[in-house]
């Protein structure tokens, strides 16, 4: 299960990061610098397996979430540099949140239960159908309002289940 963290900002800065000896993979990753209100700053490495909601591209002025395993090893350095899982371009009429969900589709933190739809689309990453029960999974939801109670209660526009 992947212990899912995540960094929101203000794109500032992408490049091309370097990785391997030989340049053969060239122009394969990218570094993401993200910047937060407050002045925080995350670089992220973004590699051909960074997976983006939509498939959408983000540039320098884009506000994003990146999402990266807060149990996978880093280096100490500053500011701080996490291998991207999941990058989301923010979008001001839709939230997404990147959890895992129980049997009774409650988020890992407790601040999201979702009641599916039958015509909800429940998807694999590569935009397949999902054709199992996606409880307990770690899943990625895209949805509109919510419920104020707690936990929060949405009917998702769609599900895409991180395998």
């Amino acid at each position: 299960m992947v212990n899912f963290q995540s960094f929101r900002g203000t794109v500032t800065q992408i490049q091309d990061f370097r990785m391997g000896q030989n340049g053969e993979d060239a122009g394969c990753y990218k570094l993401m610098t993200v910047e937060d209100r407050q002045g925080g700053i995350v670089n992220f490495v973004i590699s051909p397996t960074t997976y983006f909601v939509y498939a959408e591209v983000v540039n320098p002025g884009d506000l994003v979430t990146g999402y990266y395993d807060g149990d996978a090893p880093a280096i100490l350095i500053y500011p701080p540099q996490y291998p991207a899982l999941i990058v989301v371009k923010e979008h001001f009429n839709e939230n997404v949140k990147i959890d895992f969900f129980n049997s009774q589709f409650v988020s890992r933190d407790g601040q999201l239960k979702l009641n599916l739809d039958p015509n909800t689309p429940i998807l694999l990453r590569n935009w397949q159908p999902f054709t199992q029960n996606p409880a307990n999974h770690n899943l990625i939801v895209i949805y509109g309002p919510t419920t104020r109670s707690i936990p929060a209660q949405t009917t998702p526009s769609e599900v895409i289940v991180w395998c």
